[in-house]
């Protein structure tokens, strides 16, 4: 039995059906674990004995001709910034080596409590500082197209679980890039949902502002039925508002014609690498094809974006890391990796006194700026279509010693954010063998517009169906 080839749909038929077991999908997930993930090293704790616990739990109801709960003896992988009560919780940093917290994050508790299975906690970069998965005290990622590339970070781990068959779907967290660059180059769907639409309660923070936990997947249907879970108001997430969460799934018919889909000039630069920009434009073709209008706009501060980026999430990050003193909990900030003294010096630098008004208060003016472009455009278009970044993955190696460069692979990504905006990543075809992503952005609490044109993409496509051969 290959997950790779299983939706979550199927599964829960299957079980119905009685075809297989809940232990039987369960063994499954941990034997492919056992064949891959020393090669690819995605996972940083493999939970073999509590998922066919959990596992034996189904299989009772399934017995008991009970009602499955709607994610019932799903695998999933949580990456190992979220809490998961009794099972070690890394954050990737040698300073939590030995974390095992007392409690769910919310959105592990919602899943575990919709039937799904953890297997293991996935691998990620240190505190989910960086875009290439190299940056994790246990070791890089690799991606799962060429062991000799990178998979895209920070949620590295999460990815290549999925697109290796050792899960059905992974959480995530999207701070600036960090579901959809993975999902990107591992072909795979990841949802980046609008701020405050999950909730962040129990995930260890990288950037409060902009930290948006949600799922990855092999496909958009299936992305669609695990936000429904992981989606809500949260009351220990003052930033989750009391909006209703819509049955996502009900949004995917296929059909786009007549909605507006925004082009920003911006995101088309000099120095894109030249496949995925014929890649992305042949997409749009598709889209276009379907029966969407497409329109040209501008968002004119995109060219911001980077650099107040990268001046607000290391201020956040700074305070964040504050707490990590070696005396309540973890060990002392020695431990920290190079990546995140990186930041934490960058950010209490912008914070000093002196340059908290020429950086930082600079960088929140101009993020009102950026927010505002796409306030503006989202009143004369749906979405809005990117690439996802402006190369295909890179080598294992080849921008470690240059931070900025690794900061640049974000170029097309941290503006949604920084404007708390849903934005998604599907796949759109491949570059020398290796994975790229077409992005969709919408306006706040507009997921369903993005899976849906997604998911009418994606089913006139096919690009999700090229696994790896490992």
């Amino acid at each position: 039995m290959r997950l790779s080839e299983l939706s979550i749909k199927s599964i829960r038929q299957g079980l119905e059906k009685r075809e297989f077991s809940a232990v039987e999908i369960t063994k499954a997930a941990l034997l492919r674990i056992s064949q891959t993930n020393q090669k690819l090293n995605a996972l940083i704790t493999v939970t073999a004995d509590e998922a066919l616990r959990a596992a034996g739990k189904i299989d009772q109801l399934v017995a008991d001709n009970q009602l499955l709960p709607p994610l019932a003896g799903v695998p999933m992988a949580v990456k190992d910034i979220f809490s998961t009560k009794g099972i070690r919780t890394t954050a990737a940093s040698k300073i939590l080596d030995n974390y095992i917290p007392p409690y769910d994050a919310t959105t592990v508790l919602r899943l575990r409590d919709a039937g799904a299975i953890i297997v293991g906690k996935a691998n990620h970069d240190e505190f989910a500082h960086g875009s290439s998965g190299e940056n994790s005290a246990y070791g890089s990622t690799k991606n799962p197209y060429n062991f000799s590339f990178v998979p895209g970070g920070s949620s590295s781990g999460s990815a290549v679980a999925v697109a290796a068959g050792q899960t059905v779907f992974a959480t995530g967290t999207d701070t600036g890039s960090s579901i959809r660059l993975p999902a990107a180059f591992c072909n795979l769907v990841g949802i980046k949902p609008t701020y405050g639409r999950v909730s962040r309660y129990g995930v260890i923070a990288m950037a409060s502002s902009t930290d948006c936990p949600g799922p990855i997947t092999k496909t958009v249907e299936d992305c669609a039925q695990v936000l429904e879970i992981m989606a809500g108001h949260d009351p220990f997430d003052a930033t989750t508002p009391q909006i209703s969460v819509p049955v996502y799934s009900k949004f995917l018919n296929g059909k786009i014609r007549g909605m507006k889909v925004g082009i920003p000039k911006e995101f088309f630069v000099s120095g894109m690498d030249e496949e995925v920009e014929s890649l992305t434009k042949k997409a749009i073709s598709k889209l276009e094809g379907l029966g969407a209008k497409i329109i040209n706009v501008s968002l004119p501060h995109t060219e911001y974006g980077l650099a107040v980026y990268y001046i607000i999430v290391p201020s956040e990050i700074s305070a964040n890391l504050a707490r990590f003193d070696g005396v309540r909990f973890g060990f002392p900030r020695e431990k920290f990796g190079d990546e995140a003294k990186r930041r934490i010096m960058m950010g209490t630098y912008a914070l000093s006194a002196g340059y908290y008004d020429q950086y930082y208060n600079k960088a929140c003016q101009v993020r009102e700026l950026i927010k505002d472009d796409f306030a503006k455009v989202f009143k004369k278009v749906d979405v809005l279509v990117a690439p996802i970044s402006p190369n295909p993955p890179w080598k294992l190696g080849e921008k470690v010693d240059d931070p900025v460069k690794m900061y640049l692979s974000d170029i097309f990504v941290v503006t949604a954010n920084l404007a708390g905006v849903p934005a998604i990543s599907v796949p759109c075809g491949f570059v020398d063998g290796l994975p790229i992503g077409l992005q969709l952005m919408a306006n706040h609490f507009e997921e369903g517009k993005i899976l849906k044109v997604a998911d009418a993409y994606q089913k006139v496509t096919q690009w999700q169906k090229v696994r790896p051969k490992i």
